[in-house]
């Protein structure tokens, strides 16, 4: 029995040249104008996400926060009174 795929609907207004453009280009692709529109924008979608959310690092900084892992520096007084100060407070709760 095939599974039911909810949709929503997407309307835009566009002029009639970029209308014209994306007929002709989803005419080129073979593919339907609903078609070549969805793809177009599901793979923008995608890309504009994978540039928000992925940290790409030159070789130099996947190299240098590589040695941060392997050799962290030793944590300064400042650090060890805030881990101090967080144990006692978690010991009193």
């Amino acid at each position: 029995m095939p599974v039911a795929t909810s949709t929503a609907r997407l309307e835009a207004r566009i002029s009639a040249e970029l209308h014209a453009m994306l007929k002709r280009a989803a005419e080129l692709q073979g593919r339907t104008m609903t078609d070549f529109v969805v793809t177009a924008v599901q793979a923008a979608a995608q890309r504009t996400i994978e540039q928000a959310e992925v940290i790409r690092l030159s070789l130099a900084d996947q190299e240098c926060f590589a040695q941060a892992l392997l050799s962290p520096p030793q944590p300064s007084p400042a650090l060890e009174r805030a881990f101090a100060r967080r144990s006692k407070l978690l010991r009193t709760q």
